[in-house]
């Protein structure tokens, strides 16, 4: 007799142990949960702050809901294929071997079946919710889908239905193959596990149970007919496909023709065999579901894959130009319609530019263009700024300033503008203790301008010296308060210059101020000893011990539940940069990748942001990456602020809303800029009353003059049209008639990246000495430095948004910024004027194409020199070279380059009368100490006759050039000095004269 042992008693945990272990089960959930709490409740309190407390609460119960709804849904049915297992499995198992190791399995499910169904049922649920909650969007727009109007060309769908519908669809179909592909394994596993299902092997029979069949063939029926949903709707993704990618976006001859029957194909057969595997259900033979597996595997090769590949090598590639005319014309007109680029609607071709000579007349009375020749670079003098404008070392200005337009008596002139902010990576020492960086540096003061086509001397006897610097007119504190004190007005009509919120404030990491911490001053404003108290009730309250906890939590700082210098009036601003801002408050919008400051008729200054709606999907619209299409020369050096647009392909775009950021308060308004976007109207019934009716936005008459047509719109457009101006399908098939965007002409860059648009005032295209804000671009033939067109798009209210492309003849060969950036500077009296500047740091500034009198062409690039060493270094203008050719004329010698100190010189020197140029000198040097307090009205141009003696001056200078040159011809060094002191006298002479 065989003796057995007792049941050996379950280990015991102590008291102790148990509530160790209790804790450490909190602790692991306060690690997994907390910062998602506290996460969730802070930026409830920040959008309740600024007004969008309904932006976050849709997106909270969109997200539960779907979470909760494909969560449960999922996790029913993966029970229900687990428990229905498990329910019908064999009652009587015999047991063939004592050693199966699935015995412990069936015991251990056994004593809790419904938790074993439970456990992974729960698992799955959860994991298919948190992938559906990511899509909420989707969700929300198939609910609110708005109607485009237009329909596809193939099926007759509206675009709406391709942009809403489709993915909705998608989503439910993913869904429902993970769904039943888990559910099938797990009834599977499940049966195999309690014996419904039995492997053969050592002389036994394999066998399946009937409810193993029935359940399996059902769930497989399922999976099948779910597929045949999804060849339905594949039919509708053509439309969108890539098969020809490097030449178009959208169905193919080939997709249309083969692809297209083969969904339809594939369908019916997925039909088939969803039934055979429904009569699995009836039938005892699993044969029949097995041979429709097999068949719809290999239909989908053979129909689905082999068939349209073959075809497409043999029937269509050889004459592929004929066959997919009709594509690429679909590809042509929905590209044109997602972007706004249509020819007559949105774009006014002008093809006669350059067919005729341009009249000397008409050139020289351009005034609009010749009065507002911009010679200040944005992306040139923000260390000018700095250092002339910085004040203090807290201080600074982004790499790249604005270029905005207001009106000085009466005339609309350009300027350069920034908002001096509070720079945080200049905090040195003890200001970046946790106190001062976050309590008393906290803002910055003032909005700073310059006249873009204006500068002052800068003095000095040497070359090196001498120079010229922006004109600046400022209003900051002291400006503003002196105003008042005087009963005036500060300059541009500012009211409250402090700056809480920008690009430079922002790009600190944490970038939260606490503001209003006492009864007294505390936060540093711009003097020693000269302090302010936030007054906006703007910002969270920190004034309970609880709201301070949660932003301790959040930023791990201590100090907010430690420092005395928080108190019930505390409050905390962050998410300070203005595009953040937006981009939170607007989730669904992708914001232009630059912001800028602008005076309001109120005189507060507020940040402008261009937000755009776009889709992935739009039928035969050209797919577009984001990030490549608005990549150019300017993000290499454009420092800490500059951003790059978001890595992402779109094949629609609307700049549908405006938005604004207080700098003060932060507070953001969305403007509808676009009242026939159908996405806009989407978002607008996702989130109602967050965004503000066209008709609110057109009465706002300060906001609408200060607009700018968007750069990474435009450059968008232009990367477009440089195909998308092709309307024969045939010419856009053989890519003979393509353009190209110019590499940037600065001879500094390197790796040839693209020119950026520019902003300047001119005349208004077919509208000579009409002044417009525009957008400008220059385009190429492709592969060629030719200019092939020129791009302009209206930045004034009146006729905002309207582009104008003037395209050359194919016939006449016109020279490209590139070309024309190199013809200056090759030019003997460049070369000989740039030795005079050789001991300093030689800068270009932006190469500007102007057409001037209907059908000349002037290039316009300024030179700024920089010392090549010292802390204290800053560009200033050197040098302006222009470069003029009248484009069509039969006298070949035409094209000119001048090179002077002033626009009007350098016009004079290409034969173009400098009258109508403005003098960029014409401020005294001892008028500009007031720098700081200058008034707009001071800064007017100064469009006077040439002064005596200019004329004289002129010829001393050319004698002197040509002495130079001689000099240069015999090798006489005797002779070459001598004519380098005479040029040098003559230069003197010249900027002396007035001129």
């Amino acid at each position: 007799m065989v003796g057995t042992r007792g049941p050996v008693g379950r280990p015991t945990l102590t008291r102790r142990t148990k509530v160790l272990v209790a804790v450490a089960v909190v602790l692991l959930v306060l690690l997994l949960i907390g910062p998602r709490i506290v996460s969730l409740w802070t930026d409830l309190l920040w959008y309740s702050d600024l007004g969008y407390s309904t932006v976050v609460t849709t997106m909270l119960w969109t997200r539960s809901a779907t979470f909760l709804l494909t969560a449960v849904t999922v996790g029913a049915i993966v029970f229900g294929a687990v428990y229905a297992a498990y329910r019908f499995r064999p009652r009587h198992l015999t047991l063939t071997d004592p050693n199966d190791p699935l015995v412990k399995y069936r015991e251990s499910a056994g004593r809790r079946p419904r938790l074993a169904a439970l456990l992974p049922a729960v698992l799955v649920g959860l994991l298919a919710g948190l992938v559906a909650q990511a899509s909420w969007a989707t969700v929300q727009t198939f609910l609110n889908g708005e109607s485009f109007g237009v329909r596809d060309p193939q099926f007759g769908m509206d675009i709406g239905f391709h942009a809403f519908t489709v993915p909705f669809v998608r989503l439910i179909l993913d869904l429902a193959f993970l769904t039943f592909g888990v559910a099938f394994v797990a009834n599977l596993l499940t049966h195999y596990v309690f014996g419904g299902i039995r492997l053969g092997g050592n002389g036994r029979r394999g066998m399946i149970d009937g409810p193993a069949r029935i359940q399996l063939a059902v769930i497989a029926g399922l999976f099948v007919l779910a597929k045949a949903v999804a060849y339905w709707f594949d039919r509708y993704d053509l439309l969108t496909g890539d098969r020809r990618g490097d030449i178009f976006t959208g169905a193919t001859f080939t997709d249309i023709n083969y692809v297209l029957p083969s969904k339809l194909i594939l369908m019916v057969i997925a039909i088939v065999c969803a039934v055979a595997f429904f009569s699995a259900v009836f039938l005892r033979d699993l044969r029949v579901p097995a041979l429709s597996a097999v068949l719809l595997l290999i239909s989908s090769l053979v129909i689905g894959v082999a068939w349209p590949t073959a075809m497409e090598q043999f029937a269509v590639k050889p004459s592929a130009a004929d066959k997919e005319r009709e594509y690429i014309q679909r590809n042509i007109t929905a590209t044109r319609d997602a972007y706004r680029i249509r020819p007559g609607r949105d774009v006014t071709v002008d093809d006669g530019w350059g067919r005729t000579p341009a009249q000397p007349a008409r050139v020289n009375s351009d005034v609009a263009t010749l009065s507002n020749i911009r010679i200040l670079d944005p992306n040139v003098l923000s260390p000018t700024f700095n250092q002339r404008q910085g004040l203090r070392s807290v201080y600074g200005f982004p790499a790249e300033l604005t270029v905005d337009r207001y009106r000085v008596d009466g005339e609309q002139r350009d300027f350069l503008v920034s908002a001096r902010e509070l720079d945080p990576a200049k905090l040195t020492e003890n200001q970046t203790n946790w106190i001062n960086k976050h309590t008393v540096f906290t803002h910055g003061n003032g909005f700073v301008a310059a006249q873009a086509n204006k500068v002052v001397s800068d003095g000095g006897d040497s070359d090196a010296e001498r120079g010229g610097v922006p004109q600046f007119i400022v209003a900051d504190v002291n400006t503003v308060r002196a105003a008042k004190a005087a009963d005036g007005k500060a300059p541009f009509g500012v009211t409250q210059p402090r700056i809480y919120f920008g690009e430079l404030i922002g790009s600190s990491t944490p970038d939260y101020a606490i503001v209003g911490t006492d009864e007294g001053a505390r936060e540093y404003d711009g003097d020693a000893g000269s302090n302010y108290t936030y007054t906006a009730d703007s910002g969270v309250s920190l004034s309970n011990w609880g709201s301070r906890l949660l932003y301790a939590v959040k930023y791990g700082e201590r100090n907010f539940l430690l420092s005395n210098a928080l108190n019930e009036n505390s409050r905390i601003l962050y998410d300070r940069d203005p595009r953040d801002r937006v981009k939170k408050v607007a989730p669904w919008l992708t914001v232009d990748a630059k912001t800028y400051p602008a005076v309001m008729a109120d005189g507060s200054i507020k940040w402008i942001v261009d937000g755009y709606t776009t889709l992935a999907k739009y039928p035969y619209a050209q797919r577009t990456s984001l990030q490549d299409a608005t990549a150019d020369s300017r993000q290499a050096n454009s420092g800490t602020t500059a951003r790059t647009q978001v890595n992402e392909e779109v094949s629609y775009v609307r700049n549908s809303v405006k938005a604004t950021v207080d700098a003060y308060t932060g507070k953001v308004t969305l403007y509808q800029a676009d009242d026939t976007d159908p996405v806009l109207k989407t978002w607008m019934k996702v989130f109602p009353g967050t965004v503000k009716t066209k008709a609110e936005f057109d009465a706002k008459q300060d906001l609408k003059s200060h607009m700018r047509y968007p750069e990474d719109l435009f450059k968008i457009q232009r990367a477009l049209l440089t195909r998308y101006h092709v309307t024969d399908p045939a010419t856009f098939y053989q890519a003979d008639n393509f353009w190209s965007v110019p590499a940037d002409p600065d001879p500094e860059k390197s790796g040839d990246p693209r020119q950026p648009p520019y902003y300047f005032t001119a005349s208004a295209p077919n509208a000579q000495n009409r002044a417009q804000f525009q957008l400008t671009g220059s385009l190429n033939f492709l592969r060629k430095q030719n200019l092939a067109a020129y791009m302009t798009a209206n930045s004034d209210p009146e006729g905002y948004g309207k582009l104008t492309l003037k395209t050359l003849p194919t016939n006449t060969v016109t020279v490209g910024p590139t070309q024309g950036g190199e013809v200056m500077r090759a030019a003997p009296k460049v070369t000989e004027q740039l030795k005079l500047l050789e001991n300093t740091k030689n800068i270009y500034g932006n190469l500007l194409a102007l057409p001037v009198g209907e059908n000349g062409l002037l290039y316009v690039q300024p030179i700024y020199t920089q010392a090549k060493t010292g802390d204290a270094s800053m560009p200033k203008l050197a040098r302006v070279l222009t470069y003029y050719n009248a484009i069509a004329t039969a006298d070949k010698d035409s094209a000119a380059v001048g090179i002077a100190t002033t626009v009007a010189a350098a016009l004079e020197q290409v034969g173009i009368n400098p009258g109508a140029a403005t003098p960029m000198e014409g401020v005294d040097p001892a008028e500009n100490k007031g720098d700081a307090g200058a008034k707009p009205n001071g800064a007017t141009p100064n469009q006077q006759p040439a002064a005596p003696g200019r004329d004289a001056a002129v010829k001393r200078l050319g004698d002197a050039l040509s002495s130079v040159r001689s000099a240069q011809s015999s090798g006489d060094l005797g002779k070459l000095g001598d004519a380098l002191k005479e040029l040098d006298g003559a230069i003197d002479a010249y900027e002396n004269s007035g001129s």
